[in-house]
């Protein structure tokens, strides 16, 4: 799965400490999800979707094998 947390933190002018704070987790899960080392949860992408004002498959979509 690929993801464009990084381009919409970018955005924002977010780091990955302020959005890790905003939606509850550490910013060792949100370097990890944008390194692709870590699949986030549903209630997760919602929250990050809710952040950036996007759909989740806006955010978050999959590559061919997933």
């Amino acid at each position: 799965m690929k993801n464009t947390l990084k381009v919409e933190r970018a955005i924002l002018d977010l780091t990955q400490d302020e959005l890790a704070q905003r939606i509850g987790v550490s910013r060792q899960t949100i370097n990890s999800i944008e390194t692709n080392r870590y699949v986030p949860s549903t209630v997760l992408s919602l929250k990050l979707s809710a952040v950036f004002g996007k759909s989740v498959n806006a955010i978050f979509s999959l590559e061919e094998g997933d």
